[in-house]
């Protein structure tokens, strides 16, 4: 199994875009600081994954994340490659049992497939967008990487290189999980 984190947020970078001879495209542009990170593992032999929107990419974050894996995938022992994150190798870190985290070798992200994943939904779901609000990216979010998995003409060139041969159902996202972290991070 392998697992990484994706930043996304706010920050809307403006990309090629096609347009007719001698026009200029014209794409939104902001700087809002404001992000959600997305927790996500892939387990190719078994044709699953799993995902979390989660506030903050920390130590706590990740326990919360290996515990749901750990509920998801309970009748497995789960090997999972993980990048060199601070909060991967650290004391604070709790691993069930049914889990072992095995580090890739630094400044290495080729080695980890699901990094492919954050491409593949920041070109086709974030491309040129600037989002209103941080719950519009959470929603697309959602549903950019439910229809990844559940239409199965989804071209997704780099997981497939990479040899992974993805589910071809929704995931199974905690929308509850999402808005009770970014509900207690709002003041009341």
């Amino acid at each position: 199994m392998a697992q990484d984190e994706g930043c996304f947020g706010r920050i809307s970078i403006p990309r090629r875009a096609w347009a007719p001879p001698k026009v200029r495209p014209q794409v939104a542009r902001q700087v809002v600081r404001e992000y959600v990170y997305v927790y996500s593992a892939v387990a190719p032999a078994i044709r699953k994954m799993t995902s979390l929107l989660l506030p903050r990419a920390n130590t706590a974050m990740m326990n919360l994340f290996l515990e749901h894996v750990s509920q998801e995938f309970a009748d497995y022992f789960v090997v999972m490659q993980v990048d060199r994150a601070g909060w991967h190798d650290t004391d604070e870190l709790i691993i069930p049992e049914n889990i072992r985290l095995i580090l890739q070798p630094a400044y290495s992200p080729e080695l980890n497939p699901v990094e492919h994943l954050w491409d593949y939904l920041r070109e086709n779901y974030f491309h040129n967008w600037a989002a209103p609000t941080l719950k519009q990216v959470i929603e697309v979010l959602i549903d950019g990487l439910q229809r990844l998995f559940s239409t199965p003409s989804t071209p997704v060139r780099e997981l497939r290189n990479n040899g992974m041969s993805l589910v071809n159902r929704a995931l199974p996202l905690k929308r509850w999980l999402a808005a009770k972290a970014l509900d207690s991070e709002s003041p009341s």
